[in-house]
């Protein structure tokens, strides 16, 4: 794959006319959208499609995965209410897209990633780009218990239900976002821990994300 790692005026102007869709289309928070702006997304495409890189699409990426729809990332990301310092843990590292936005949040990002290509891929774009989460390859839907508990879970694929073992490596008053349904769509869905075994639910709109694969899952 040839990366584009030149960031011009076109680039910049691109990614502003994108924040103004966004802010069109209902997001609010402006850490999200300052984030979404800074994030060079071009980055994450092969040259050959740059100029689709700031249209609110979803792209394929390989190995059957896509990017996420730009305003899809800054929907899940305004739900995390992420602040400076937050642990996230990030099911479904993919492009790596929604890593540099939790980043730029100011989140210590741990990102799990079961396609062995794509986690091969980000491992070497993202430092590049400056951007340093904690990498992992595995079974995403089993979480990353190792070194829970966190302040943010945040799913970036469509699990059939919410994984319990999710629910416990989240901290008290910690909070997780994920889309739940079938494999055509999804409610997102938070989930706030507001006890040791209790937990306030919420559904939101209608998404559609690739399957959540795992033991855990699909």
């Amino acid at each position: 794959m040839a990366y584009r790692f030149v960031d011009n005026y076109r680039e910049k102007g691109a990614r502003k006319q994108l924040v103004h869709h966004l802010e069109k289309r209902g997001i609010q928070d402006k850490a999200v959208l300052k984030a979404i702006g800074k994030v060079p997304r071009h980055f994450f495409f092969d040259e050959t499609f740059w100029n689709q890189a700031y249209r609110d699409i979803a792209f394929p990426i390989g190995d059957g995965q896509t990017i996420s729809q730009p305003y899809t990332v800054a929907y899940q990301s305004e739900l995390l209410h992420v602040k400076k310092g937050d642990r996230v843990l990030e099911i479904g590292t993919g492009s790596g897209y929604q890593t540099c936005i939790l980043l730029e949040l100011g989140a210590e990002v741990f990102t799990i990633e079961r396609q062995e290509a794509l986690y091969n891929r980000t491992v070497v774009v993202l430092p590049y780009m400056g951007y340093k989460p904690h990498f992992f390859l595995g079974d995403g839907s089993k979480g990353i218990p190792e070194h829970a508990p966190y302040d943010k879970i945040i799913v970036t694929a469509g699990a059939p239900f919410v994984p319990e073992v999710m629910l416990g490596q989240l901290k008290l008053g910690g909070l997780l976002v994920i889309p739940v349904g079938d494999e055509k769509e999804q409610k997102m869905v938070t989930i706030l821990r507001v006890g040791e075994n209790d937990f306030e639910r919420i559904e939101l709109d209608t998404f559609r994300f690739v399957p959540l694969v795992g033991d855990k899952a699909w």
